[in-house]
C-alpha cells in the first residue's frame, strides 16, 4: 500500500509541476495580467481595471498597449497614435497622420462634455513635442484617451517598441465591465 501512495503522490507532484510550467510559459511569452493605474485612459479604461495583455501579434495604430514608462518605475497604458515613419499633428482637436485626417471615436464622450470652444487635445506637431519630424524606427508615439491629464508621448517623447509589455486584449475586472475594451 505504501508504494501505491508514493506513486499517487509523485503523480500529483508531476501534475502540479507541469501546470506551473505551463503558467510560466504562457505568462512569459503569450499573455499577462495587468492593472490600470490612473485616469489617463478614461472613459475606456478606469483606474483599477484588471486587463489581459497579449504578448504576441503586431501592434497596430489605435491599439491600447501597456509599456514600461520611460519616466518612472510604473507601467503605463496608452493608445498607439504614431507608428515608425509617421508624421503627426493635432489642429483644432483633429488628428492628422501623414497629412490625412483621422477620426478618434474613443474621444467622443469627452468632446461632448467640453464647453463650447474648448479643445480636448491642444494643437501640436510631432516635431514640436519630440524634436523629430517622423516617429523613429523602432518607436511608437502614444497618447492617453483622457488627453487633458494624460502623461504621454507629448510629455516624454516616443517610446521604444522594446518597452512594450503587450497589447490590451480583454478587461477582466470589474465584473460589470468584462469584455474587449473599445
Amino acid at each position: 500500500m505504501g508504494n501505491k501512495v508514493k506513486k499517487e503522490f509523485l503523480s500529483w507532484i508531476k501534475s502540479v509541476a507541469i501546470a506551473v510550467i505551463i503558467v510560466i510559459v504562457c505568462r512569459q511569452f503569450l499573455f499577462t495580467p495587468s492593472v490600470v493605474k490612473g485616469e489617463s485612459m478614461m472613459p475606456n479604461l478606469h483606474d483599477g481595471d484588471r486587463i489581459i495583455l497579449s504578448k504576441i501579434g503586431e501592434i497596430e495604430r489605435f491599439d491600447e498597449i501597456a509599456f514600461h514608462a520611460p519616466d518612472s518605475e510604473d507601467n503605463y497604458v496608452k493608445r498607439v497614435i504614431g507608428l515608425p515613419g509617421d508624421t503627426l499633428k493635432v489642429v483644432n482637436d483633429t488628428l492628422y497622420i501623414n497629412g490625412k485626417e483621422y477620426e478618434e471615436p474613443y474621444l467622443d464622450k469627452y468632446k461632448e462634455e467640453l464647453p463650447a470652444g474648448q479643445s480636448l487635445t491642444y494643437d501640436f506637431t510631432l516635431e514640436e513635442v519630440t524634436e523629430k519630424e517622423v516617429v523613429p524606427e523602432g518607436h511608437l508615439f502614444v497618447m492617453g484617451d483622457n488627453r487633458m491629464i494624460s502623461k504621454d508621448s507629448r510629455y516624454f517623447g516616443c517610446i521604444s517598441m522594446d518597452s512594450v509589455i503587450g497589447d490590451v486584449q480583454f478587461r477582466i475586472w470589474p465584473l460589470g465591465s468584462i469584455g474587449i475594451p473599445k
